[in-house]
């Protein structure tokens, strides 16, 4: 917009200086050339006196001094064939002027000639000529001109410095509103844009101010909300707790287990909601001991209903793995991936949590975690099921009475490490969701 600016401003103020510059040089030829014509015509007529009256020996001394003087040709042209002053041709405006004693100014290509013709002397008409040489007749222009076009271009110069201020101090407010957008785009709800400028930008900046106003006070509203929400589930989890302690034996210590991490999750989900955390660049955890820990959580579910659990994981070259419903092998080295270990524990819950509640009882089901190309991980979650269906791919929409958020939260945690998540159906029909995990943004000692 700046450039668009100033070069309107230019193309407008050529216009205008064409426009006065053009007439006014041509105006100054035109001065130029009536003063050289005029003072050649008043030198002529001052002789005219003499020339009527004098006697030849004085004429003939006025006429030479003054022809001296005179930056125009000055020639008299006697009746008796006699010339006074500059020699010259008699030309045929000279020879019309003596036949018929008319004065006039003739244009030459050479020049401008002007002859005046003298009546009453004795011998006849005595004619009078002046003549303006061609470079006289510009004498003076082509300075004039000079001095002009300077001042046209200094004016430009001035004029464009003007513009360049002027649009700078219109495209400034607006490059601050874009700046101040982009910040709220990415979440940084303490921009702020200060009104400056045309009232029209200051009255943009203000309204920006105020969405983003409002789109924090609603976010506020909806974090207070959810916390609202998720503290409710504590009296339930009370309940279920005194329910856990009423039992003996070995269930009652897996029940209570599994009670407890259900509260520290809906306490991190309060603390999370009501203080909302910035995302981390330098976020990392170690995958082998987060996937193993999660899919011996899963596995006790796993042998109630009667499902075959297979874990497969490498590291550093190193494979292991258990099958027939254990999980409890050993790596042999470790997988840095940038996530932190709680989110990577939810898309792993999410991932077995939908094969456990879309596929029917004893439906064995695979996990495998493996390096990936240039670093991080790469997770696998198989199943002898019936295979995906749609409605688990879009978030907030399920015809299999979920949440639908399940795929979700997988795909945003590996986006969140520049991975990316993959749905496909195994060889023998079943579901394979493989989950790419980025490496650490930066090298950072393992928690």
């Amino acid at each position: 917009m700046r450039r668009r600016l100033t070069l309107l401003v230019a193309a407008t103020m050529c216009l205008a200086l064409l426009a006065f510059v053009v007439p006014l040089a041509l105006l100054l030829r035109t001065v130029a050339q009536d003063r050289a014509t005029t003072t050649a015509g008043a030198d002529a007529q001052s002789l005219v006196p003499l020339v009527g009256t004098a006697d030849p020996v004085s004429l003939r001394t006025s006429v030479e001094h003054m022809a001296a003087d005179s930056r125009a040709p000055l020639t008299v042209f006697l009746a008796d064939g006699s010339v006074l002053g500059t020699r010259a041709p008699r030309t045929s405006a000279v020879r019309l002027a003596a036949l018929a004693g008319v004065s006039r100014t003739v244009e030459r290509p050479d020049g401008r000639e002007i002859v005046v013709a003298v009546l009453g002397r004795p011998d006849g008409t005595a004619v009078i000529r002046a003549f303006v040489p061609a470079a006289e007749l510009t004498r003076g222009v082509a300075r004039a001109w000079l001095v002009l076009a300077g001042l046209g271009v200094a004016l430009l110069l001035l004029g464009l410095l003007v513009a360049d201020r002027l649009s700078r101090a219109l495209v400034s407010p607006i490059t601050e509103l874009s700046t101040v957008s982009h910040r709220l785009a990415r979440a940084d709800l303490t921009a702020r844009a200060r009104p400056d400028g045309p009232p029209e930008l200051r009255e943009v900046a203000g309204a920006l101010n105020h969405l983003a106003d409002r789109i924090q006070e609603l976010l506020r509203e909806e974090r207070e909300q959810v916390a609202d929400l998720s503290h409710r589930l504590r009296a339930p989890l009370t309940s279920l707790r005194l329910e856990a302690e009423s039992l003996a034996g070995p269930d009652a210590a897996r029940i209570g287990a599994r009670v407890d991490a259900m509260e520290r999750a809906v306490t991190g989900l309060i603390s999370q909601a009501r203080h909302r955390r910035e995302p981390d660049a330098h976020a990392v955890c170690e995958a082998t001991s987060a996937v193993r820990e999660r899919v011996a959580f899963w596995t006790v579910l796993a042998e109630d209903t009667g499902r075959a659990v297979t874990l497969d994981i490498t590291a550093d070259g190193t494979a292991s793995g258990t099958a027939g419903g254990t999980a409890d092998g050993t790596a042999g080295g470790t997988l840095p991936v940038g996530v932190p270990s709680d989110e990577l524990a939810a898309a792993v819950d999410a991932l077995l949590g939908n094969v456990f509640a879309h596929t029917p009882d004893g439906t064995a089901f695979s996990v495998t975690l493996a390096p990936r190309a240039g670093g991080g991980a790469v997770l696998t979650v198989a199943d002898d099921g019936p295979g995906l269906s749609t409605d688990l791919v879009q978030r907030g929409a399920s015809l299999g009475r979920s949440t639908g958020l399940g795929l979700d939260i997988a795909r945003r945690v590996a986006r969140s490490s520049g991975g990316r998540m993959d749905l496909s159906t195994g060889p023998d029909g079943g579901a394979r969701v493989t989950l790419e995990l980025g490496p650490p943004a930066s090298p950072t000692v393992l928690p």
